[in-house]
């Protein structure tokens, strides 16, 4: 049987609901990109739903195998420290049935790197043409 792959993404959490909205927008995105992937946004404090019961959301959905995506922009104690026993812990949940991967933080991936730095200098060449314009 063919695994049902699914996608575990981790944000920190903030008490301001409006935070979440670039994260949701990602969500969004892969949905619309991948329609036939499980996607479900975690929170690793103040939002919901919380690592352990969106990881088991994935599974009641029929993921056999879950890729965790911490989207934090580098390796924080949170992401070293905290998010892993959580994934270990729905993984002694679920032994063998599950498989779930946890990669490196979001903001490490070159990529992402390379993002920040071209909006950068996006914006900062579009501030030095409007301070040339007459």
């Amino acid at each position: 049987m063919k695994p049902v792959t699914g996608l575990l993404l981790i944000a920190h959490g903030a008490r301001d609901p409006t935070w979440a909205t670039p994260f949701q927008e990602v969500v969004r995105r892969i949905r619309l990109s991948q329609p036939e992937l499980q996607v479900a946004l975690s929170f690793l404090e103040f939002m919901s739903p919380g690592i352990e019961e969106a990881g088991h959301g994935l599974v009641a959905a029929g993921c056999t195998e879950v890729h965790v995506v911490p989207m934090f922009l580098g390796a924080s104690g949170h992401v070293r420290r905290d998010v892993p026993p959580l994934i270990e812990r729905l993984g002694l949940h679920y032994g063998s049935k599950v498989v779930w991967t946890q990669h490196v933080a979001l903001g490490e991936a070159d990529a992402v790197m390379q993002a920040m730095a071209d909006t950068t200098l996006a914006w900062l060449a579009a501030a030095q043409t409007s301070r040339e314009a007459p």
